[in-house]
């Protein structure tokens, strides 16, 4: 089978759709299939025997002023003049100029070579909807509805003009509920995801296939001969994102300290594009005992994971969770919230520790008694391991995705 995988954003150091594109890419291409990558800018590195088509893009929102755009004529054209506009209002047209250009090059492409499906990585632009005209059966997957996302910002911006801005900010949404609904299926990546992208999408339960993320147990593992940092608690994530509940775990942090010499490493972007989180940091008084580890490569981070005590998801939502799902590769012991996806990675067999979201005493109760009993830690590290090597891999992901695929053809 011919696969042509669609993401706006393709490096892994993106976040989940980058490190869900490259590992199933991956993973269909070992099964024997034939693989091509779409992606925008920033660029990723593809798996042997993956090929890559880039379509370029202006990524503003990573990049100074209109440096991206190289010759200055360039914004004369009607994608990048839309983009350019756009992004100043404080709209994030990213994914429908990348859906548009996504469009023109498949449809220079199927005029001399065939796909048996194209498979969006929750771009749902009206590129992708103007790609239902080519002949080729169109999969989406949704890993959660950004609706949640909004909704989180919303709630944690206080004034009026902020709420304003996130609601302009979050505008294609409505893009994205008109294409998914002509999708021919959707893959989500948890039972929780589905639940919500039916809901919020309004489809069809028969359009929905559930596929969860699988872990490269390979990759993701304890590394031997490192020593544990005493009282070293890991997080990663994106910040910014309100979702990730950084806010609680730093509240957290503020009750632990009083009796626990703790210390935070956050893992996720430095620099102007990470500001929230260091603010939070600063107004607290944490700057001793939280640190910012900037962009970690693949090997950092497994090390990182591997030399923490502890493992910290505190998000209010996650439509799966791969942070927590990684550490637990490692044979890192997680506390995490019981928020969307996360109690179906950590299951109910002792492979890490749930409490309520948003709760940060609950949060700091469950550290400080991981931090506390070496034992239980040895436990639930190797039960987590345990649980990944069962439930979460990737080949199984593949083939299930593949079942999805033979539906539409």
């Amino acid at each position: 089978m011919r696969i042509c995988l669609l993401t706006y954003r393709g490096n892994m150091y993106c976040g989940g759709q980058g490190v869900y594109v490259y590992y199933l890419a991956k993973a269909l291409s070992r099964l024997g299939h034939q693989v091509d990558v779409m992606a925008g800018p920033p660029y990723p590195s593809v798996p042997d025997g993956v090929k890559l088509h880039k379509i370029e893009g202006l990524n503003l929102y990573e990049t100074n002023g209109l440096s991206s755009l190289g010759n200055p004529l360039q914004l004369l054209r009607p994608l990048n003049f839309y983009e350019v506009v756009a992004t100043r209002l404080g709209m994030f047209p990213e994914i429908c100029t990348f859906s548009m250009r996504a469009y023109m090059r498949l449809r220079h492409l199927v005029s001399r070579e065939r796909f048996d499906v194209i498979h969006d990585n929750q771009t749902l632009g009206y590129g992708i909807l103007l790609a239902k005209g080519l002949g080729v059966p169109i999969v989406a997957t949704i890993h959660h509805p950004i609706f949640i996302d909004m909704k989180a910002d919303l709630a944690q911006a206080k004034r009026f003009l902020s709420k304003f801005k996130r609601t302009k900010f979050y505008s294609f949404l409505v893009m994205q509920h008109l294409v998914a609904k002509r999708m021919d299926r959707i893959i989500t990546v948890s039972e929780v995801s589905a639940a919500d992208t039916t809901r919020i999408f309004r489809l069809p339960e028969d359009k929905v296939r559930v596929v969860p993320n699988g872990i490269d147990t390979g990759v993701f593992k304890r590394l031997n001969r490192v020593e544990k940092e005493p009282d070293s608690i890991v997080m990663v994530g994106n910040t910014e994102d309100r979702k990730k509940g950084v806010t609680f775990l730093l509240q957290a942090m503020q009750l632990l300290r009083g009796d626990v010499d703790v210390r935070l490493s956050i893992v996720d972007r430095q620099g102007d594009y990470t500001k929230y989180a260091p603010k939070l940091v600063q107004e607290n008084g944490l700057e001793d005992v939280v640190t910012f580890t900037g962009r970690l490569s693949l090997d950092e981070l497994v090390r990182r994971y591997s030399v923490s005590q502890v493992a910290v998801t505190a998000s209010v939502y996650e439509g799966f969770g791969l942070p927590c799902a990684e550490a637990m590769s490692c044979g890192t012991p997680v506390v995490a919230t019981r928020a969307g996806a996360l109690p179906e990675i950590v299951g109910n067999d002792g492979a890490g520790i749930l409490v309520p979201p948003a709760d940060p005493a609950a949060l700091a109760a469950a550290i400080r008694r991981l931090l506390a009993d070496e034992p239980l830690r040895q436990r639930m590290g190797e039960a987590g391991r345990k649980r990944i090597e069962e439930s979460f891999s990737w080949e199984i992901a593949a083939k299930k995705t593949l079942e999805v695929y033979e539906e539409v053809l």
